[in-house]
């Protein structure tokens, strides 16, 4: 008898193990495909300045908006870190991720401090993080396995202090807890150099993980948009390849490569479906393309180069112009033929017409556009949470040479301003939960997330009253940042941190009531017009 109760309460037991596990979320894939990120990755030899730079669009219905520096910390020997799987959450006021816990590791006794974004992004150390989604096979999602990216994000900020060091930790750790996630690119970024970090999962059932790591020449800029890009591989050639070391036999025990029939292409054997996606194909042909010309690529190529020498140096400016693009004078402008008559009686596509159509006026005007597999999209998006392009300046101290230029929302309605890697703060308004309490003037996102609704009513005028605005300024922050880095060697050593980050508080104050001053002024200029 009680051996027949302990059976029944073992079956009950695994019953309920299987029904609330849970998949790692995918709230914000379309048709099976990721389509989110885009990360562009720039070498120390290809930038105005040599800062080595690595870049992340946070693109997603759900994340959070809000963010906060996370300090320094020392644990004592029973500390341990807590390992969370995501999944859609739709009990606040917007749609949002919860977090559960699924189990923990080994603290180390000092961790560094780190910008906790949803993803987070630079440490005290100047190592920093880009983030692209791209899928992979979906029979290596494992279960088993217990880090997932934003997690893995934390622990290489956390503890390590280069990009080749960040990349050995993630294979130790990864062997031994495994990853829970699908394919995910890092773009990791130290004071020397920047690498593309793709993984996926084991197989079901299995610990473990298999990767691969590809550096950016130094006279190269890169980019991932949600598909793999890594492809033949030299593990011979230590300076640009690193992989996991299952990696050739895990491609052939499943048939995914044949060594007597091909060569090995990682992408094809891991991910072979993001290479289908036009969304992200178009994005990788359009960075490369304004960044080399000259190359003249092919649009509706299949694969392009892993990285490109560009025309010229690489610039904030034009990395910011990159960012803020959605195909305008191509013929892959979504836009191009919501035309009418001006008043001489001259078409030309509508003041009304915008490229950030939400998907039922996609619909409606026969856009092919948005998250469809084969569908188009543009690199800014309506959607975007956060975005940043981040430096890391080898000739500069830690704390003011790592430079994250964050934006808030669509970043073709934004402005960058600059988080330190040695601030300690943010204003108050970027760590505001707004997803979680609905629109309020106190959050900084929805400052940003208003003014981009209203400016895509009449896009063709009000970009205009925008860009007037926040252009100018965005030079402006740009061009102080040499006066910043002077002031900030002229003090102490004890006023340092804070001066960074007084400037980041002021200037994220500054463009957030900007924000609301523009969007005021585009309910009372265009009243009846929109």
């Amino acid at each position: 008898m009680i051996l027949k109760r302990l059976k029944s309460l073992l079956l009950i037991g695994l019953c309920y193990a299987s029904t609330t596990s849970m998949a790692q979320d995918k709230s914000d894939w379309q048709n099976g495909v990721p389509e989110g990120c885009t990360t562009i990755t720039v070498g120390k030899t290809a930038t105005f300045d040599g800062s080595v730079i690595t870049s992340h669009t946070d693109d997603s219905h759900r994340t959070r908006a809000w963010m906060s520096v996370v300090p320094s910390k020392s644990h004592d020997k029973n500390s341990k870190f807590e390992l969370f799987e995501r999944s859609a959450y739709d009990s606040l006021r917007m749609p949002t991720y919860q977090h559960k816990k699924i189990g923990e590791i080994d603290q180390v006794s000092q961790t560094y401090q780190f910008l906790n974004t949803a993803y987070p992004c630079i440490n005290e150390k100047q190592l920093a993080i880009g983030e692209s989604t791209f899928g992979g096979r979906e029979e290596l999602y494992s279960e088993a396995c217990l880090i997932d990216c934003q997690r893995l994000q934390q622990l290489m900020l956390e503890r390590c202090t280069t990009a080749r060091e960040a990349i050995k930790m993630a294979d130790e750790l990864l062997q031994k807890y495994g990853w829970r996630d699908f394919g995910e690119c890092l773009t990791i970024a130290d004071k020397q150099e920047v690498w593309h970090f793709e993984v996926v999962g084991p197989g079901k059932g299995k610990v473990g993980a298999v990767w691969v790591a590809q550096r950016v020449p130094d006279h190269h800029l890169s980019v991932n948009a949600n598909a793999s890009t890594i492809k033949e591989i030299d593990l011979k050639n230590s300076d640009y390849f690193m992989a996991s070391e299952n990696i050739f036999d895990l491609a052939k025990e499943n048939g995914w490569y044949n060594p007597e029939e091909e060569t090995f292409r990682w992408n094809y054997a891991y991910a072979p479906k993001s290479r289908r996606s036009m969304a992200s194909r178009r994005r990788e042909w359009r960075v490369l393309s304004m960044v080399a010309p000259s190359l003249d690529l092919d649009p509706t190529a299949k694969d392009f180069p892993f990285s490109v020498k560009p025309d010229e140096k690489i610039s904030m400016d034009k990395l910011v112009e990159i960012f803020k693009d959605y195909y305008e004078g191509t013929p892959f402008n979504f836009v191009k033929n919501i035309k009418q008559a001006d008043k001489d009686g001259k078409e030309a596509i509508s003041p009304f017409a915008n490229p950030f159509m939400p998907y039922g006026m996609n619909r409606l005007f026969g856009v092919n556009g948005g998250w469809g597999e084969l569908g188009e999209r543009t690199i800014a998006r309506w959607y975007t949470m956060y975005a940043t392009i981040i430096q890391c300046r080898s000739w500069m101290p830690d704390d003011v040479g790592g430079i994250v230029w964050l934006a808030q929302d669509n970043v073709a309605t934004s402005i960058y301003i600059p988080v330190y890697a040695g601030a300690t703060d943010l204003a108050p308004s970027y760590k505001v939960k707004a997803r979680h309490l609905g629109y309020t003037r106190t959050s900084a996102w929805w400052a940003f997330n208003r003014l981009s609704t209203l400016t895509a009513q009449r896009w063709g005028d009000m970009r205009h009253d925008v860009d007037k605005v926040f252009v100018p300024l965005q030079k402006q922050y740009f061009e102080e940042q040499a006066k910043v880095d002077e002031e900030y060697l002229s003090l102490c050593k004890r006023k340092r941190r804070a001066f960074l980050t007084h400037r980041s508080i002021d200037l994220g104050t500054e463009v957030v009531e900007k924000a609301w001053e523009i969007g005021d002024g585009l309910w009372t200029n265009y009243d009846e017009k929109f």
